[in-house]
């Protein structure tokens, strides 16, 4: 391991078998077109974490989130894997924190499991899927859902999912292959074409995978602009004031393009472990760790100090 400061991972996921069952009888045997659901146990979480030289996991669910098509179900569920998350942050708080789970596109079901998250369990943020139920966020349904976590100033962590319609454009392949890298895009495009950023201005929003296909389309959605006079939005610096995590593959393409459209001040480090087994996490260090280093620093520096800015520590 690396004699670097270590990682703090804001994209790192943990499922239960209360969670898996209950995705299961909702007929999701192969999420996202996956083989199947992994493993995960705070234990094994601990011992890669160890081995990678990560020092601090924010977890969170992975798509598909715990709506599975009722709204009472799906608050009873995001209740019980966010008491579940606290339970390992008060065990271990210098290991693990967590993002928690809502059940959009409920609303309603949302605001109230945001407040008792953020109040009752010190999450330090929610998570979101870059749509939900085929909802995404620029839509009016969830102006009150943001309007309470631009008060709270709160940190919205966007995870991908599948998109709708993706049965016509996934072609057989495994939704994470391709489709969540135009999703995340797709999602924070919304939020930036829409005019989210700029009601809200206190919320923080992290989106993954290094924006997916976001940096390439950024000069784009400039010259598009002038299209859209009435939109009111800056589009370079819209995109530039969110947060990015280098889960996936960083190195050698997505990062260099990520600095080149938006810089390196909002920067953050994201393994997608239990998604991505063990095997992947540590490759995936160790390209970060052989990269060319930001100048004066490190990649582990660097990604920390942008993640204690977000979270204000």
């Amino acid at each position: 391991m690396t004699d670097s400061p270590p990682f703090v991972d804001v994209h790192t996921h943990f499922v239960t078998e209360r969670y898996v069952s209950a995705a299961r009888a909702a007929g999701i045997e192969h999420p996202d077109g996956m083989p199947g659901w992994p493993s995960w146990s705070p234990e094994g979480a601990l011992a890669l974490m160890d081995e990678a030289g990560i020092g601090l996991s924010v977890l969170s669910v992975s798509s598909p989130g715990t709506h599975f098509g009722d709204d009472a179900a799906a608050r009873a569920l995001s209740r019980e894997v966010n008491e579940f998350a606290a339970g390992l942050h008060r065990e271990r708080p210098d290991r693990f924190g967590h993002f928690a789970s809502v059940p959009l596109p409920d609303v309603d079901g949302a605001l109230v499991e945001a407040a008792y998250a953020l109040d009752a369990l010190g999450a330090d943020g929610i998570a979101v899927e870059t749509n939900s139920r085929g909802v995404y966020l620029g839509d009016a349904r969830f102006e009150p859902f943001w309007g309470e976590l631009d008060r709270r100033e709160a940190v919205v962590f966007v995870h991908p999912t599948s998109p709708p319609g993706w049965e016509g454009v996934a072609l057989g392949r495994p939704r994470p292959m391709l489709e969540f890298l135009f999703d995340t895009a797709r999602a924070a495009s919304d939020v930036v074409l829409a005019g989210v950023t700029v009601r809200y201005p206190g919320i923080r929003w992290v989106f993954t995978h290094g924006g997916g296909v976001l940096p390439l389309l950024a000069a784009r959605m400039e010259l598009f602009e002038a299209l859209m006079p009435t939109s009111g939005v800056e589009v370079r610096a819209a995109l530039a004031g969110l947060w990015f995590d280098l889960a996936g593959t960083p190195f050698p393409d997505q990062l260099p393009a990520l600095e080149r459209a938006f810089g390196l001040e909002r920067v953050l480090y994201g393994s997608d472990s239990c998604w991505t087994p063990a095997a992947g996490v540590l490759a995936q260090v160790a390209s970060i760790d052989a990269a060319r280093q930001p100048g004066g620093s490190s990649w582990r520096s660097l990604t920390g100090r942008n993640a204690r800015r977000l979270f204000g520590r």
